[in-house]
């Protein structure tokens, strides 16, 4: 079976092509990054009007790279939530129609378990049971992840994601938007132990995570140390080195202890962090320690792409999970989705 997969839930245009036998076609992705970066942040009216203009020439790409036409294709994936309302609607409107168009089913598939299922696209693939590691600029959650939609919560984070963390200092840092990577190119240059920034709920007895109090720490260092300096490219770059090692330190930390208390030995990393090269490194390093094993997608497909819609509805549809009725007028989208809820 041929999928054709469409992500449209917050700032990137993903389309792509998966059989359920061969794996993964072909992807086409068109972020939104430069038409935002003179807000600092996200315009939800101008993505939802952003992904209307990209989304036919995207299907088109999909399709030429796959050397298929619409025809060839079986049912049509699409992002249903969480996500921006309006950003959603777009992806889901087109892949109903064109659902409803050839006469085949269309799926409907939870954000999350896109970036959740991405790392059994690339070899070696992880096998059930694992625990995954998701984290990126609007979520940070550990779940245990017994099989295809069975999925137990372990732990999340109670304000900000470490995406948002990273974001949120690199902004207080100047350094631009999207702050996560510019800040991680930049600690590259610092020394981590030029500032000692807290690790919150490092030591706590639960395997949730608390990023907002780090940005509060880095105003407070950044206020003491300009009392006392000029401004230089060195303390930029410390700061960014140390916020990035405290993010680090923690998310390996309760990585770790998921694993413990599960008894499981199969680590996943999805989302955007999951791209941090730091992040890769001292995961994989720490787990050898433990006897554990980390998966990662490819960096390409830790952001927001269609590869891992299209996948999750592959790996659905051989579980017999999905609905395969051919699509219909009506559908719903769901800004706000429990995981837990699919």
């Amino acid at each position: 079976m041929i999928i054709l997969g469409f992500e449209s839930s917050c700032d990137e245009t993903g389309v792509a092509l998966v059989c359920t036998e061969r794996g993964l076609l072909s992807h086409a992705l068109h972020t939104q990054v430069a038409m935002h970066a003179s807000y600092g942040g996200v315009v939800p009216e101008l993505a939802s009007r952003d992904h209307v203009r990209r989304v036919v020439p995207l299907t088109r790409k999909a399709l030429g790279q796959a050397g298929l036409s619409l025809s060839d294709v079986d049912a049509v994936a699409y992002t249903a939530g969480p996500g921006l309302a309006g950003a959603l609607l777009v992806g889901a409107s087109v892949a109903q129609s064109v659902a409803w168009s050839l006469g085949v089913p269309a799926i409907a598939i939870h954000h999350l378990e896109g970036h959740l299922l991405s790392p059994r696209m690339a070899e070696p693939r992880p096998e059930f049971p694992f625990v995954a590691l998701l984290v990126s600029g609007g979520h940070t959650q550990l779940m245990r992840v017994d099989d295809v939609g069975q999925y137990t919560l372990l732990g999340e984070t109670l304000d900000d994601a470490a995406g948002e963390a990273f974001d949120k200092t690199a902004k207080l840092l100047g350094l631009g938007y999207p702050g996560g990577p510019a800040l991680a190119r930049l600690a590259e240059l610092g020394d981590s132990r030029a500032f000692d920034l807290p690790r919150p709920m490092l030591h706590s007895q639960t395997l949730d995570f608390s990023f907002s109090g780090l940005k509060t720490a880095v105003i407070t260092r950044l206020r003491d140390a300009l009392a006392h300096a000029r401004p230089s490219a060195t303390l930029v770059q410390d700061l960014a080195a140390a916020t990035q090692a405290a993010i680090v330190d923690v998310l390996i930390a309760k990585s770790v202890a998921a694993l413990k208390q599960t008894g499981l030995r199969r680590l996943v990393v999805a989302g955007g962090v999951g791209a941090n090269s730091r992040l890769r490194e001292q995961l994989v390093t720490r787990l050898r320690k433990v006897q554990g094993e980390a998966y990662f997608p490819p960096p390409e497909l830790c952001t927001d792409n269609g590869a891992m819609i299209a996948f999750a509805a592959a790996q659905r549809v051989s579980r017999g999970l999905a609905n395969l009725a051919p699509g219909t007028h009506g559908f719903n989208v769901y800004p706000r989705w429990d995981l837990a809820q699919i």
